[in-house]
């Protein structure tokens, strides 16, 4: 005769292994459902920002940190590309879950704070890849760039991917309404990412704003990436690393807790 599980025992075990694949691949194939906007449209709208920098300061501008300015503007094009849309997959995922009153199908399986958002996060991390994959195949192509560093371009991408996957969690958690949610996403995220050094070096801001910069964790991301793809970059790598996974750990802190108590998920 099989012996019942103790009270407080789970039946899928310390994990649910499944219960988070399962998450992760509703979360994969919500976006790719849709890939010609979650996809195609992040590489159209990269290579228009080249395009437009190109033909518009571009042979004028001469070298910056000893490289073109075109193979300079690509890396920090690429890491903003993954930093809005993995930001929106997450965010937007929980946001449209809200509104339309099925948050409850994430919220009664038998998964745990920590599971609920690996699966979330996963989805997310899964989009910002196949976009920095397919926008750094067609920078390559279109642009004769290669790949200094690759492990060093790994490791921002994924930490990067976390940041944001995460803070789009709690985006998505805070906002009960679609203008909440795109405040937030003109008013904090993208602001940020685009005062980040993706289109200049810190070598041309005035001493303030070179500190300013240095608070924002989205520089030491682009400023990364921009080390994997040519080699330079305005910090040290490991000290671009050690502010990423510390702001990583930051946020999956915040994300973990209100995930746990329900904090505007539950009634």
């Amino acid at each position: 005769m099989s012996q019942l599980p103790q009270m407080g025992t789970r039946r899928f075990g310390r994990v649910n292994w499944l219960g988070v694949a399962t998450l992760a691949e509703r979360e994969t194939r919500r976006f790719m459902a849709v890939w010609s906007q979650t996809v195609a449209g992040p590489l159209v709208t990269a290579g228009l920002f080249i395009l437009i920098f190109n033909l518009a300061i571009g042979p004028r501008r001469g070298e910056v940190m000893g490289v073109p300015f075109i193979e300079f503007l690509a890396p920090g094009i690429l890491m903003m590309t993954v930093i809005q849309n993995v930001f929106a997959n997450t965010s937007s995922s929980i946001m449209v879950s809200k509104v339309q009153g099925n948050i409850v199908d994430t919220l009664m399986p038998p998964l745990n704070a920590a599971e609920i958002l690996t699966g979330y996060l996963l989805g997310g991390i899964a989009r910002g890849l196949l976009v920095a994959i397919v926008t750094l195949i067609a920078m390559v192509v279109a642009l004769g760039i290669g790949v200094a560093h690759p492990v060093w371009l790994i490791l921002f991408v994924l930490t990067g991917a976390i940041v944001l996957g995460g803070l789009g969690i709690i985006a998505g958690i805070f906002a009960n309404k679609f203008d909440q949610m795109a405040a937030i996403t003109n008013f904090v995220i993208t602001p940020l990412s685009f005062l980040s050094g993706t289109f200049y070096s810190l070598e041309s801001l005035p001493p303030v704003m070179q500190t300013l910069s240095h608070i924002n964790p989205m520089f030491y991301m682009i400023d990364g990436v921009r080390y994997g793809v040519i080699g330079v970059s305005d910090s040290p790598p490991l000290l671009g690393l050690a502010v990423c996974g510390l702001s990583a750990i930051v946020v999956m802190g915040i994300c973990w807790q209100m995930l746990r108590t329900g904090y505007r998920l539950k009634p």
